[in-house]
């Protein structure tokens, strides 16, 4: 099993920026992409942005170059830089790994975080 722990969360005012990290503990060998992704109210959860454990990123075409996701050297926590945040991405944002084992491959979830961007 591997936990997930998110903090960084918060309220700031329209083109504020906030930091979100992640921590994962565990059974941690194996995980490869680690990411975070966002549910706002009435909506879908969308992608925001991913980092395999060789540094690929993808990110939701709604960034714009507004956010930078990175992982520490031991690849066991990932942040989300976010800058130039706008209204619309308050929304709960939840951390998300996934694991590679001779079992297969798992996904894990941290329990979200709230950003609120206040205009």
């Amino acid at each position: 099993q591997v936990q997930l722990v998110e903090s960084g969360g918060g309220s700031v005012q329209t083109g504020g920026s906030l930091r979100l990290s992640c921590a994962a503990s565990g059974s941690i060998f194996g995980i490869n992409v680690m990411g975070w992704y966002r549910q706002a109210p009435g909506k879908q959860r969308e992608l925001v942005a991913t980092i395999t454990a060789r540094g690929t990123t993808n990110y939701g075409n709604f960034v714009k170059g507004r956010f930078i996701i990175s992982r520490d050297g031991a690849k066991t926590t990932v942040y989300l830089q976010m800058n130039s945040l706008k209204p619309e991405d308050t929304a709960v944002y939840y951390c998300r790994c996934i694991k590679t084992s001779a079992l297969g491959q798992n996904d894990y979830w941290g329990q979200g975080t709230q950003v609120t961007v206040s205009s």
